[in-house]
């Protein structure tokens, strides 16, 4: 349910960079042609044009992207750039980096990337990080998380779900009601809410979801939210979930995002962003 799409006649990758070097050589770059290059190539492509571009120029694609390209447009692209491992790897270490830890938005990207990935992309990320940064993700989180976040992101990003789609609806009911009483307390770090959320595979929670709404009238998320407002905003949402999931399943969350807000995604880019940094947005759509 990817929603980048390829050209039919791919050009090679000593082409594709001979292109972003003349697009990003001088003052002023050319957007449009690096979004013909980069946007229209997926995770194994861009790897390879990022090595011929190193050989080719002896320079780093990544590098040579930062010191040309500005502002949002500039950050999307470097993300999009990196493969998608050692991209949520990255962003992992902004987020444990940044001075504002301690906001909702920050922290969502944490169990955004260990909630919404395969187990084996997780353990991937997992691994360039100890590559990237000479710790564990744990360590940081541990040394970094305000406190009161520290055991459920621990728990997270250390799961191997199992995938598959296996769901006991008894079992649903049960936790959900378990659910209830940490919302009740306002307390998400007990032992039996961990262990729900860190182990039960994605259609078992969408199971225990449900029955949480049939039982007390509320969707479990909503509740969470109002239980963490205040804790802040983070302006780069719109372009870590673009371009996180343009390969993976942004055709779903263009479906989701129509039928909870009755508008496009679509319609939201165009009313929000502006010149490159729209049309690179616009591109990962499919548009």
């Amino acid at each position: 349910m990817a929603t980048i799409k390829l050209p039919e006649q791919l050009p090679s990758p000593a082409q594709d960079s001979e292109t972003l070097r003349k697009a990003l050589d001088g003052f002023m770059h050319d957007g449009k042609a690096v979004i013909k290059v980069l946007c229209h190539r997926n995770a194994t492509q861009r790897k390879l044009i990022r090595k011929t571009y190193q050989e080719l120029y002896n320079q780093d694609l990544i590098d040579t992207l930062q010191s040309t390209i500005s502002h949002n447009f500039g950050k999307a692209v470097v993300w999009w750039t990196y493969g998608p491992s050692e991209r949520d790897a990255r962003m992992l270490k902004n987020v444990l980096s940044s001075k504002e830890i301690g906001t909702k938005e920050q922290l969502q990207v944490i169990v955004e990337i260990s909630c919404a990935s395969s187990p084996h992309h997780l353990l991937a990320v997992r691994k360039w990080y100890c590559s990237l940064y000479h710790c564990s993700l744990e360590e940081d989180i541990i040394a970094y998380a305000p406190p009161f976040a520290i055991k459920i992101l621990v728990a997270l990003v250390s799961s191997f779900r199992y995938d598959g789609e296996v769901v006991d609806l008894n079992l649903a009911n049960e936790e959900a009601s378990m659910l209830q009483e940490a919302v009740a307390l306002k307390r998400f770090d007990q032992d039996h809410v961990v262990w729900i959320l860190s182990t039960r595979n994605v259609f078992q929670l969408k199971a225990t979801f449900e029955a949480y709404y049939e039982k007390f009238g509320n969707h479990l998320s909503e509740v969470i939210k109002a239980a963490t407002d205040g804790w802040g905003t983070d302006e780069d949402l719109l372009s870590r979930v673009i371009v996180s999931r343009a390969e993976v399943d942004l055709m779903k969350v263009r479906e989701a995002y129509s039928d909870i807000y009755k508008t496009s995604l679509d319609q939201l880019i165009k009313d929000e962003t502006s010149g490159d940094y729209g049309a690179f947005l616009m591109a990962l759509l499919g548009n």
